[in-house]
């Protein structure tokens, strides 16, 4: 079963950048759409940043003009890179794709990387 691992998490003062990446592991065949998810301190879990097989994307109010998604096929990986942190960009945040394998297709989630921006 495909699994997502994420990673670039960390803390940074408002104003600055982060860039996460996203490796999908396993029997994989294709991945369809993939997406970046947040859960903010007190907050609903939302959708930052989604982006299809073919480069389609979309963003979040919040964070358009902001952050960028990107992927790389041939890697399995996606990335979500985040200039102008703002302290309200603090979360976990997940990683999402809809895995095709060799048997069935499934919505396989990261484990979460914590996003942390100082004031």
């Amino acid at each position: 079963q495909a699994q997502m691992v994420e990673s670039g998490g960390g803390l940074v003062q408002a104003g600055g950048s982060l860039r996460l990446s996203c490796a999908a592991a396993g029997y994989i065949v294709s991945i369809n759409d993939m997406a970046w998810y947040r859960q903010a301190p007190g907050k609903q879990h939302e959708l930052v940043a989604i982006i299809t097989t073919g480069g389609t994307t979309r963003y979040a109010d919040s964070v358009k003009g902001r952050f960028t998604i990107s992927r790389d096929n041939a890697k399995n990986t996606v990335y979500l890179q985040m200039n102008s942190l703002k302290p309200e960009d603090t979360g976990i945040y997940y990683c999402n794709g809809t895995v095709e394998g060799v048997v069935n297709t499934v919505d396989a989630w990261g484990q979460g990387t914590l996003v942390t921006v100082s004031s």
